[in-house]
């Protein structure tokens, strides 16, 4: 059997073209063994092969090589050509696979929900031997049309649409159609269109020109197939809307006090009654370190695989075998469901206690079926050692794996012995072997059904993980455990932020061709068809908190290009390095922070360092020092002495680099320091000059280096649609990293990405972006509109363009405006935070607006309990708010 590969690329002097692929003539996979082709002229490039009989399929691509090194190659979508075995020779003729301007419709968002097609197969038997097979990508076909094709002969229907021949779908979004071509007069001009499947008619033609095929008349038992053809469309931009909401704050008849995998299908249910195509979610890992309020904080997981236990329905679960147990936890289940926020600590201890009773009577009937022993053949390479790691979390009474003696560095042998079924341990470990296997099962149901109902999931992936996390243990070279990864100052935090995270050991991740972050985003995969990479920005640079501070204003970014004292001086700065480097403070300002207790301060707290200065005492030197000697104090005149220490240990205007110590980062808004306060007119202005080159200029090159480096390889790894939440201090190089990327950005009307403006242009915000009025880390409108009365009139008459007085609420129909604004942008993706849809109707609306916020983002410690006040059971039933949710939505021409 001969394969003859053809394809047209122009190339220079030196460069060769080369086909690798996936049987072993072809180096299966290895660009080492890739076959060269043969170069014809005009940019033609030949290959064939001889190959066996029994090979009925192959996948391949082609690439660019120098010297027998890769230089480019296509897009990383496969060709792939299938052996019938009804010929005796194939003859392929592809097109150079670039990466499509309409990306995110070749996403799983649109493949298998949005427009997923079933297997459409349109026979047409080919009698003469002679077969002409076309092959077009077109991904923008909805669930009721297919791809037709109509041309110059009359096989082709002579350009009558009506008999036009439909095309065959068997992986969306290719089509292809088997033609005759004994019937067939070259050359051919065809052209493609799509049809309706319900009216039995064409709905519109591709654009541009008709295309020409010239070919030899086809020898008998020649198959001839034309691929990597692209449909052109000139279709108005796809648009659509959905909700933004966590799962825990989900609330139905049968929750346990908090959202549920049950209750996020019912959610599916009213988005597709609300004609929304979308709904996002905060991330699911498990958290659980303490079981306490603490671990509420959804972005510090402790795994980055394992789902967290509060999620399982326990109504899908199955019930419990004691009638007086069972009633014991109908009645917790009532008394939490009943409160108006999540109790977390209760939910988790009553939830863990129902599933461990359920366990012990129905456990190991589950563990003994071919379906979980299938879950935990593909899963144990991470679900082994979180199973042990909660084991020893419980065992010795905390998450911090560096005081497990004898077990604080992970050992694979160690961990399977735990895990066999005669270990001491095994009770415990297999109870999370079957916890993550409900959870599993129950989150691909609802998976299943949202894909069913065309309604995009669209999870979020953290930027960090858990300093204790069993990742951090089993995998401690990925990561830099002396730094705390954070955010600088912005609109959430004037102190910057400190997630105390550890920091990425980026070079280590590169080194296995970032394989840590493509097993997470394939995790996240079997959930979700789209996702935010949560602080995009993380892989340009990360904020890095020494860990000695609290607070993240004595940060810098990482990677970086820190001064040396030579460039710093030639600013015109003379460099101090002892007084610009070390935290003091001028005794004449001491009472701006200390007030009447002063005198107290200096005398307890602070040494004498010069005539005017002071520095903190060695007991109190560092952030992490005071916060301890703070810890149990709350009362007004402890707090204004902590946060007066914490400002001290601030006042530096560099900071030593901690891999490079005899070079400098300026310390962040230092501007806004006692010590700036203190520098010369002339001083200052070096300052400014070194800090601005600093800040926006130095590093845009080096950083979109990084972006580049660490993005390229993870996108091209998953068929999810990728969005980027790019809030905060943003590099130049975010938008054309992300715009070349097709990564959809994050828009805020009350963020702007232009420092020139108050407010977003929402007439201007780009398609390939998610639009929404507010972040989980934000007041949702009703209470943003309260927070500065001369920007929300300033809003009001220049955004709205309404006259008057702004009124002192945001009513229901001022938010309906705004949401409507939101939803005519041409972004692809709206998404409106759940408490925003419910303010647009007075019947609906909470009553109190502070208990609406999710997070503040300068409050490390804040307690994520926030519930939706009514159930879902009413929303589905709340026609009034429904009916103006569909309305807003037709009237944008959102889908």
């Amino acid at each position: 059997m001969k394969v003859t590969f053809n394809i047209n690329f122009h190339t220079v002097w030196g460069q060769k073209l080369c086909v690798v692929g996936s049987i072993p003539e072809l180096g299966s996979w290895e660009p080492a063994l890739a076959k060269e082709m043969n170069y014809s002229g005009d940019g033609n490039w030949k290959l064939e092969l001889d190959l066996p009989p029994d090979i009925k399929d192959i996948e391949y691509r082609y690439f660019l090589s120098v010297n027998d090194k890769q230089i480019f190659e296509e897009w990383e979508k496969n060709h792939r050509i299938v052996l019938d075995g009804q010929s005796d020779s194939y003859i392929l003729y592809d097109y150079w696979q670039i990466r499509p301007d309409n990306l995110a419709f070749y996403s799983s968002a649109f493949t298998k929900s949005l427009f997923a097609h079933p297997c459409n197969t349109h026979e047409r038997v080919v009698r003469s031997g002679r077969k002409l097979v076309i092959k077009i990508s077109a991904p923008r076909v909805e669930k009721n049309q297919c791809v037709a094709i109509t041309g110059n002969q009359e096989c082709l229907g002579n350009w009558h649409s009506d008999k036009a021949l439909l095309l065959s779908c068997d992986t969306f979004p290719e089509w292809h159609i088997d033609l005759d071509a004994a019937e067939i007069r070259y050359p051919l001009e065809y052209k493609f269109l799509v049809w309706d499947n319900d009216s039995r008619q064409p709905l519109y033609w591709e654009s541009d020109e008709n295309r020409i095929l010239s070919l030899v008349p086809q020898k008998q038992g020649e198959t001839v197939v034309i691929s990597g053809l692209y449909f052109r469309d000139s279709l108005p931009l796809w648009r659509c809307a959905g909700s933004v909401i966590p799962v825990f704050s989900l609330r139905s008849e049968k929750s346990f006090g908090v959202g549920d995998l049950g209750d996020l299908h019912m959610l599916v249910d009213w988005a597709r009654k609300t004609h929304q195509r979308i709904i996002q979610v905060l991330p699911m890992n498990d958290t659980t370190m303490t079981h306490t309020r603490v671990d509420s904080y959804p972005y510090s997981a402790i795994s980055i695989y394992a789902l967290h236990p509060m999620y399982v329905d326990l109504s899908a679960l199955g019930t419990l075998k004691d009638p007086e147990r069972a009633a014991f936890y109908a009645g917790k289940q009532k008394e939490l469901n009943a409160k108006d926020t999540v109790d977390y600590e209760e939910v988790l201890k009553y939830k863990l206690g129902y599933c461990q009773e359920y366990f012990a009577g129905e456990g190991k009937a589950v563990l003994d079926t071919p379906e979980f022993k299938e879950f935990l053949a593909q899963n144990e390479s991470w679900l082994m050692p979180y199973a042990t790691y909660c084991f020893l979390r419980e065992s010795y009474g905390t998450s911090d794996f560096s005081q497990w003696q004898g077990n604080s560095t992970y050992n694979k042998t160690r961990v399977r012995t735990l895990c066999r079924e005669d270990s001491d341990a095994w009770p415990e470990i297999s109870f999370s072997y079957f916890l993550q296997y409900v959870l599993h099962n129950q989150f691909k149901s609802v998976s299943d059904y949202a894909r069913k109902n065309g309604v995009v999931l669209k999870g979020d992936l953290p930027i960090g993980v858990s300093r204790t996390s069993v990742e951090a243990w089993t995998e401690p070279k990925y990561f830099n455990m002396n730094g705390q990864a954070g955010a600088p100052p912005d609109d959430f935090s004037m102190n910057g932020q400190n997630w105390l995270f550890p920091t990425y050991n980026w070079d280590a991740m590169e080194k296995d061709n970032f394989s840590w972050w493509k097993k997470r985003f394939a995790k996240l995969s079997d959930y979700f068809d789209c996702f935010r990479i949560d602080h995009i920005l993380g892989f340009f640079r990360i904020w890095e908190v020494p860990c000695e501070y609290v607070q993240g204003l004595c940060g810098h970014f990482n990677p970086a290009l820190p001064f040396s004292r030579e460039e710093i001086e030639q600013y015109g700065l003379n460099f101090n390095e002892s007084r610009f480097t070390t935290p003091h403070i001028n005794r004449q300002f001491l009472s701006e922070l200390f007030e009447e207790n002063t005198e107290e301060v200096i005398g307890a707290y602070l040494a004498q360092s010069s005539s005017r200065h002071y520095v903190l005492k060695p007991f109190c030197d560092t952030q992490r020092k005071i916060e301890a000697l703070f810890a149990d104090k709350a009362d007004p005149v402890s707090l204004r002495i902590k946060n007066g220490l914490f400002t001290i240990a601030n006042e530096v205007l560099f900071l030593r680099d901690p891999r490079e110590t005899d070079k400098f980062h300026p310390r962040i808004s230092a501007n806004q320091s006692y010590i700036y306060r203190e520098l010369s007119g002339s001083d200052r202005y070096a300052f400014d000059q070194l800090y601005w080159h600093f800040f926006y200029h130095r590093h845009n090159d080096f950083w979109k280096a990084q972006a580049f480096k660490r993005l390229t390889p993870l996108v091209a790894s998953t068929e999810m649609l990728v969005c980027g939440e790019d809030l905060g201090m943003i590099p130049a190089s975010v938008p054309e990293v992300m715009n070349k990327l097709q990564i959809l950005s994050l828009e805020i009307e009350r963020m702007p990405k232009s420092p020139q403006r108050e407010f977003s242009d929402m007439f201007n915000l780009p398609y390939h972006s998610v639009c929404t009025t507010s972040t989980h880390d934000m007041t949702p409108l009703r209470n943003w509109w309260k927070e500065d009365p001369e920007k929300t009139q300033r809003y009001y008459n220049h955004v709205l363009q309404r006259i008057g007085e702004a009124p002192d609420e945001c009513t229901a129909e001022i938010v309906a405006q705004i949401i409507s604004n939101h939803l005519k942008t041409r972004s692809m993706l709206t998404i409106i935070p759940l408490q925003d849809w419910f303010a647009m109707d007075d019947s609906i609306k909470r009553k109190d607006i502070e208990s609406e916020r999710i997070n503040v983002p300068a409050n490390s410690t804040h307690y994520w309990r926030y519930r939706m006040h009514i159930t879902l059971e009413q929303l589905l039933q709340a026609d009034n708010l429904n009916n103006k949710i569909v309305s807003l939505i037709k009237e944008a021409g959102r889908k």
